[in-house]
């Protein structure tokens, strides 16, 4: 029987890092619900056990049934019927098994019916579900909605949601509209007061609305008579029992197409205020997105594991010339960089993973009682932490998946351009991954800030007061020469921006690229120095990051300000 945890020491080696001791302590505030729940852990130990339970239940669903279904599901899709949503059958078969396994509301408290679980682990489980099917993560994946809710609701609010999210009930984020995608401060969706009913009425369209049926949609609508710009923008939830919503279509993809991405038309549909108004851009959708963004480094890095296995699997049986193909170094090399490449991409998620834990935790303590002087710059550290490794995540995951599905179609020769073999399927459904919840290039923009302010130079340095053995030391020291390389080209860069405004712009990408590329091969080397088994694929990556890293820092050395005018 496959099961996509137990098969995967990798998963197994992230969830039992020394960080998760702490996240357990926060999430669980010193254990408090065991006098009331009889399920809830009474120690960090016991804690650790209900996660790893939980993860194999997960991780048996995505390998019996999930996975399964997948190909019928791409084949089938999802179709309109009466204005509505209509899952394929596979997909229905999918959301029925994970609700009987009772795996709604992850990271909910007990309260509302959810397991109280890190957001380390719920990143675990996207992983596992994309892996299986990437269309079908952005349905199940979607109930981290719920963590907006709960923190940013009020407790009569959580009280009616969350409950039904946890029972399995999905959600959807409906932000873009026709002329609002990135530029999100453009919504026009219009929320009007109907004293009367005492709820908001919304009028308007949304457009590219992942899962846009969904049973419980958070909606970014312009509640504020008069204004074009963020400042009039507010964070609504929409029940679909409570009707006014249609989906006028659904898109026709190039890939996930068992998810569907759909076109509403809003007409006086009933909604509810969260939190404040005039603050749903600029505080909840930053807090809706940064979740995103985790979920899709989440499902990038599960779509090159399944990806990379394919390959693998088809190169150990292929044969050619009288040998499998995988006994050549040609297919041999491509195979290892895949590898390495899937691991950095898990590497870098759940180290984003841990800091967001820290910080969200400490954050919602927050809300309940003052911090102690030393939680509070804790929860700064870990903040600036998790805004900086966040677009990083989603920018390499991302990236990496493309590239390690493009590899696998690759391995697989003509065969792999037919339909006949899941790769086909896994290159197609990549390609959103670098275009959706910010785009490669709007995660430079959010990443450059900590590049500049040192955010990623000073967790560099914190890495190289690791512990090294003497399998390890020689990579060590190589990190510490790409980090004076890294030093030097922010600098020059800086300088010459002095000189020529935008030139930091340009090499932007460059800059982060090489952070990133420092940062992931840092984390392997701690995997690498706790377990030999992690010694080779370090030491690919570390040399293609070497290659990447000096191909950015020639390019930059070799230009010049005038370059900034000539790519206008």
């Amino acid at each position: 029987m496959a099961n996509f945890y137990l098969d995967n020491k990798d998963l197994q080696y992230h969830l039992s890092h020394p960080l998760m001791k702490r996240i357990i302590e926060l999430k669980e505030r010193n254990f408090a619900d065991r006098s009331e729940y009889d399920y809830a852990p009474q120690d960090v130990e016991d804690a650790m056990d209900s996660y790893r339970r939980v993860l194999e239940i997960v991780g048996d669903v995505c390998g019996e049934v999930i996975a399964a279904n997948a190909e019928s599901v791409d084949h089938e899709g999802p179709r309109v019927v009466n204005d509505h949503v209509e899952y394929a059958s596979g997909t229905v078969r999918n959301i029925e098994a994970l609700n009987e396994a009772g795996l709604g509301g992850m990271t909910l408290p007990r309260r509302f019916g959810g397991l109280n679980m890190p957001v380390t682990c719920f990143a675990m489980a996207n992983e596992m579900v994309a892996r299986a099917d990437a269309g079908f993560e952005n349905i199940w994946g979607l109930q981290d909605c719920a963590e907006t809710i709960n923190e940013f609701a009020t407790e009569d609010i959580k009280a009616r949601f969350l409950p039904r999210v946890s029972a399995g009930e999905t959600c959807a984020m409906d932000l873009t509209e026709p002329d609002a995608g990135s530029d999100l401060g453009a919504v026009m969706l219009k929320a009007s007061w109907d004293e009367e009913a005492g709820v908001w009425r919304l009028n308007g369209c949304k457009r590219f609305i992942t899962n846009g049926d969904g049973d419980i949609s958070l909606v970014l609508a312009r509640t504020e008579d008069g204004t074009k710009d963020a400042r009039g923008l507010s964070m609504l939830i929409y029940d679909k029992r409570d009707g006014g919503v249609i989906v006028r279509r659904i898109e026709n993809k190039l890939g996930i197409k068992g998810s569907p991405t759909c076109e509403l038309v809003f007409n006086n549909a009933p909604a509810t205020l969260v939190g404040d108004r005039k603050m749903g851009l600029i505080k909840y959708v930053m807090s809706l997105m940064n979740a995103a963004r985790l979920g899709i480094s989440a499902q990038s890095t599960g779509l090159a594991e399944a990806a990379y296995r394919e390959a693998l699997k088809y190169a150990q049986e292929r044969e050619q010339f009288g040998k499998p193909i995988i006994q050549f170094a040609a297919v041999s090399e491509m195979l290892k960089n895949m590898e390495a490449k899937t691991l950095a991409s898990r590497a870098l998620l759940y180290e984003t993973a841990r800091f967001v834990d820290i910080y969200k935790q400490l954050n919602h303590i927050s809300n309940e009682r003052s911090l102690e002087g030393e939680e509070r710059q804790e929860m700064k550290f870990y903040n600036r932490l998790a805004d900086g490794f966040t677009p990083l995540a989603k920018m390499f995951g991302s990236e990496f998946a493309n590239e390690v599905a493009y590899d696998s179609i690759q391995i697989h020769g003509g065969s792999g351009y037919m339909k006949d073999y899941a790769c086909e399927r896994l290159y197609r459904d990549a390609r959103i991954l670098n275009i959706y919840e910010g785009t490669t290039q709007l995660q430079v923009v959010a990443a450059i800030n900590h590049v500049t302010k040192g955010t990623y130079l000073e967790q560099i340095l914190r890495y190289e007061e690791q512990e090294l053995n003497e399998n390890t030391s020689a990579l060590g020291a190589e990190l510490k020469e790409l980090r004076k390389r890294y030093e030097e080209v922010v600098a020059r860069v800086e300088a010459l921006d002095k000189e020529a405004q935008g030139y930091k712009d340009f090499h932007s990408r460059r800059l982060v690229e090489v952070a990133g590329y420092i940062i992931m091969s840092h984390i392997m080397l701690r995997q690498a120095t706790e377990m030999e088994e992690y010694l080779n694929p370090t030491k690919i990556f570390v040399k293609y990051a070497s290659r990447k890293i000096a191909e950015a820092v020639s390019c930059i050395n070799a230009s010049e300000t005038s370059d900034v005018e000539l790519y206008k």
